[in-house]
């Protein structure tokens, strides 16, 4: 199981993670914003509440999240 350290949204829908190995990923969310439950990170001022959770991460005052281990597949 994958542990974040640290989580920044960069512009373009991307999220840059940090984990607790070290390793830094790049994450594009762009595929995934027009799926039904992410529709309102289409939202950059949405898309920048995400909050680091350490295995997971949310987006404050929505009910979307992200495993660590999701974003760490995803991520290059």
């Amino acid at each position: 199981m994958h542990e974040l350290n640290q989580i920044k949204p960069l512009p373009d829908f991307i999220l840059e993670c940090q984990f607790s190995n070290g390793v830094l990923k790049s994450v594009d969310l762009k595929p995934f914003l027009n799926k039904e439950a992410f529709l309102p990170l289409k939202d950059n001022s949405n898309f920048n509440k995400v909050v680091n959770k350490s295995y997971f991460v949310e987006w404050q005052g929505l009910d979307i999240d992200l495993s660590a281990d999701t974003l760490w597949h995803l991520g290059v």
